[in-house]
């Protein structure tokens, strides 16, 4: 077993585009480290230098003590595990499973004690004897971690391996993956655009944008404080309603839209950062848990209203989309601060109980959790704090 270290790692292409820039990444021994991002963000690239796949224009990356970046893909104790599974169909399930090892010159009874321990590890026993076009998507995906357990790597590299299989059996292979890396204790590193796969598998998740990486901690931090814009509107599904606002020269209030709400003084323990953004513009951020339907007790001062466009009924919640007058902040341009890149619109979502009465059309007062809110200097993105 070893750490996989990525210090100040660039990745620069011919044609002048930066893939990634100076990555600061560790992933400890046996530690499920996620890269997470939208397309284009890098992640694929940096586990393919990783790898050995990609070359690398400037920094470190160790595998244990070992400098990598010189070192042949063959030779840096590295499993990865594929997007398209990537198996012989002319082969058997053991000799897809076995075959680095028959490469590698091992003997019979060797090939066949590893590769009887990862089909039992998988589930895979009763269909060694099967070719992978006889398999389900599942299966297949198993027999391609098979393939890569036998080798008992120092690290484990995983493309998006879940991403061809349908949403249940997703879930399902999920908890597979887990389970078998759990077991075997190596670092991995494991990258896909699936958020929910990153807050639900990661151990820590790093958030990559254009090549950058925005944060990097455990799933609950980045949702609980999210360090920029971009982390806020990236992780969580219902995403963050993200809106442009104002504090009161007093920041007793924030105005939201023609909406203006009564801020409780515990919004300012944790953020004394606000005090200098009196009478200016932030944008403000709430997750849709954070807002329900609000009852005759609530205090007005702490009640948003919206019109209901769509109800999503999912069983054990649904989500109200509405919209309000006030304007919404896409991530994309705020860290950008390019005013032309943020689109804006009166558009949010809340996630509420399945029995309250909801239904499009509907003028609701929300009653919203004030000091679950979060703030974002307009300019830079970044979280207001300290």
């Amino acid at each position: 077993m070893a750490t996989i270290s990525l210090d100040k790692i660039s990745k620069t292409y011919p044609n002048g585009f930066q893939a990634l820039r100076e990555l600061d990444l560790e992933v400890a021994e046996g530690e499920f480290m996620i890269l997470v991002g939208p397309s284009g963000c890098g992640k694929t690239t940096a586990l393919r230098m990783v790898a050995g796949l990609e070359d690398i224009t400037s920094g470190t990356l160790k595998i244990g003590e070992r400098v990598m970046n010189d070192v042949s893909p063959r030779d840096r104790d590295i499993a990865m595990v594929f997007q398209n599974y990537a198996l012989y169909p002319h082969m058997s399930v053991s000799q897809n499973i076995g075959f680095s090892l028959t490469l590698r010159g091992y003997t019979k009874l060797q090939i066949a004690g590893r590769v009887g321990g990862a089909a039992s590890m998988l589930g895979l026993t009763d269909w060694l004897p099967q070719r992978p076009g006889q398999l389900s998507g599942g299966q297949r995906q198993r027999v391609a971690m098979g393939r890569a357990i036998v080798r008992e790597p120092s690290a484990f590299l995983m493309d998006e391996p879940l991403s061809n299989l349908d949403a249940k059996l997703r879930m399902q292979m999920r908890a597979e993956v887990l389970r078998t890396q759990r077991r075997l204790g190596v670092a991995t590193l494991y990258v896909t655009h699936d958020q929910i796969e990153a807050m639900t598998m990661g151990d820590r998740v790093a958030v990559l944008r254009s090549g950058v990486l925005q944060q990097c901690d455990r799933p609950q931090v980045l949702y609980d404080r999210p360090t920029n814009v971009f982390v806020a509107a990236f992780i969580g599904s219902p995403a963050m309603n993200l809106f442009e606002a104002v504090l009161s020269e007093d920041l007793g209030t924030v105005k939201i839209g023609s909406q203006t709400l009564s801020l409780p003084s515990t919004v300012f323990t944790e953020r004394p950062g606000l005090k200098a953004y009196a009478n200016d513009k932030v944008v403000v951020g709430l997750r849709p848990e954070d807002l329900t339907v609000a009852t005759a007790a609530e205090q007005p001062t702490s009640i948003f209203n919206a019109d209901v466009e769509i109800v999503e009924a999912l069983g054990s919640e649904q989500l109200v989309h509405f919209t309000t007058d006030a304007r919404r902040v896409r991530a994309e341009g705020a860290l950008d601060n390019d005013a032309d890149d943020i689109t804006r619109s009166g558009e949010g979502v809340a996630r509420l109980d399945p029995r309250v009465p909801v239904a499009p059309g509907d003028r609701v007062s929300f009653a919203a959790v004030l000091d679950r809110m979060h703030f974002f200097d307009v300019a830079t993105g970044l979280a207001i704090r300290t």
